[in-house]
């Protein structure tokens, strides 16, 4: 058994945050078990007001492998991933897999992402790696990204060309090696934190291509004010990592 081979019989957790998604999670929840018929499903709902999190629970009452936290009110997909964390950790999963609600992360590429967790203890499916691309964005949002993702690479010197993608798989054993307090970011900043605290333990982080296209359904959750968010967030980790500086 090659140590690829290994990784895709690990015992995984692919967890979902959800808030207004009950248009795409059902196909979405579909496509994930297609994917990895073995894996269990978590989805995080921040009591989403047009049902999502009352489909979960009925899925969940006829799938032994898919669990549902119901949260008390939108509290960002940082803390989202944060409680994901902790239930991998907790029910002792060997990989965590992560991916958006709205099916801009394709699903069928999972196998290929945990699959990548032999040669790196994070796999990050990129938009922005030789192979990688965009469908469906504007102007506007693509510049927003590059700006972002350039910071992460200057600021935090992380070696990714995409750290704000939220389609990746991890290594629990490599989770288990940051404090998940120190995780401050609640909302999409979290994307670059973890992996600049990851990183500084050591941690390899490695890439696979993926097509990234604009959701099939319902409203994105993106905006400016949380790519500023993002800046102000590695402008302060960045003196952390060029001058020793403390984070507060």
């Amino acid at each position: 058994m090659t140590k690829a081979d290994a990784f895709s019989s690990a015992r995984t957790l692919v967890a979902i945050a959800t808030y207004n998604e009950k248009e795409n999670l059902p196909s979405l929840v579909d496509a994930v078990r297609e994917a990895l018929p073995n894996a269990d499903i978590l989805v995080i709902d921040d009591k989403s007001p047009d049902g999502t999190g009352e489909w979960a629970d009925e899925r969940a009452a006829l799938d032994a492998h898919f669990s549902v936290l119901h949260r008390e009110g939108k509290l960002g997909l940082g803390s989202a991933a944060k409680a994901a964390i902790g239930y991998a950790i907790q029910h002792d999963y060997q990989v965590m897999a992560t991916l958006d609600a709205d099916w801009s992360h394709p699903p069928a590429e999972l196998p290929s992402l945990i699959a990548l967790l032999s040669e790196a203890e994070v796999a990050i499916g990129s938009r922005y790696c030789t192979g990688g691309k965009i469908e469906g964005w504007p102007l506007r949002r693509r510049i927003v990204s590059r700006v972002v993702n350039g910071a992460a690479r200057w600021l935090l010197r992380l070696p990714t060309s995409d750290s704000s993608g939220a389609f990746r798989a991890y290594r629990v054993e490599a989770l288990r090696k940051i404090d998940l307090e120190s995780l401050k970011c609640k909302g999409y900043a979290y994307l670059e934190e973890i992996l600049w605290l990851l990183k500084r333990t050591g941690a390899r982080l490695g890439e696979s291509p993926i097509t990234f296209t604009e959701r099939r359904a319902g409203k994105s959750k993106i905006n400016v004010r949380e790519a500023a968010l993002a800046l102000g967030m590695m402008i302060r980790l960045g003196c952390a990592e060029w001058f020793g500086l403390g984070r507060s």
